[in-house]
């Protein structure tokens, strides 16, 4: 606690002008998984409305963990204005969910990873559509991290979550068992997908870059980021860490 309230009152407003460019670098990163639609400025602004609060409940945090709880708020923000937005139509969740469904029994069956001309065929269309459905869905990876523990398949991880006090971001994925899985999931990727995770989770390359990297171009790098995340998805329902199919 500050001893004055005109010391804590300008400490504050330091805090927030030191945390901007944070906020729009999370803003940044969160746009390059989403889909065109989604409008940077709404998630922007959202993200200074999680800051102002993390702000203003500052004495209720450690100053020493502000900025690890700060970018809770934020992220929090971001979703809950991404829920209210409904930002991933229903048909397409659908859609992916059925490539999912459509992965998880090609490969139990093969005993393989199957191909994308393999998943085209066992969901009885053009190889172009199915690679036009993974494009479409450039914010999939979205929902496979944070949409865990529902069995109601008509309502995703969005529609679900707020904000507040009680959530904590990612807290499923910091279970030891559901990362171990999860590691083991990404490990068992075909190589070229494998890459691509690595590409842009570890060494936070974006979609461009990456396209640079394989020599292809965004959208068929597009394409194949949201097949891996199909791909981990599946693996993560079959092993029940996820709601089912």
């Amino acid at each position: 606690m500050y001893s004055a309230n005109g010391k804590k009152t300008e400490e504050k407003g330091d805090l927030l002008t030191t945390y901007m460019p944070m906020v729009k670098r999370l803003a940044r990163n969160m746009m390059g998984r989403l889909p065109p639609n989604v409008d940077e400025n709404d998630i922007v602004q959202a993200g200074m409305m999680g800051l102002l609060d993390a702000i203003s409940r500052y004495d209720e945090a450690q100053s020493g963990q502000f900025e690890a709880y700060a970018i809770q708020r934020i992220r929090g923000s971001m979703l809950d204005e991404l829920r209210q937005s409904d930002w991933m139509p229903r048909s397409l969740r659908k859609s992916m969910r059925e490539i999912e469904k459509t992965i998880s029994g090609l490969q139990n069956r093969l005993g393989r990873h199957p191909s994308e001309k393999e998943i085209a065929e066992a969901m009885k269309i053009p190889l172009a559509d199915y690679q036009s459905m993974l494009g479409d869905a450039r914010g999939h990876q979205l929902l496979y991290f944070e949409d865990f523990g529902s069995d109601d398949e008509e309502d995703s991880f969005l529609d679900k979550q707020r904000a507040d006090d009680s959530w904590i971001p990612l807290q499923q994925l910091l279970d030891r068992g559901l990362r171990d899985s999860l590691i083991a999931a990404i490990e068992d990727l075909p190589e070229r997908e494998k890459l691509l995770m690595s590409l842009y989770y570890e060494q936070e390359l974006n979609l461009r870059e990456i396209s640079e990297v394989y020599g292809v171009s965004e959208s068929r790098i597009c394409q194949l980021h949201s097949q891996a995340v199909a791909r981990l998805r599946a693996k993560l329902k079959d092993g029940k860490w996820i709601s089912g199919v």
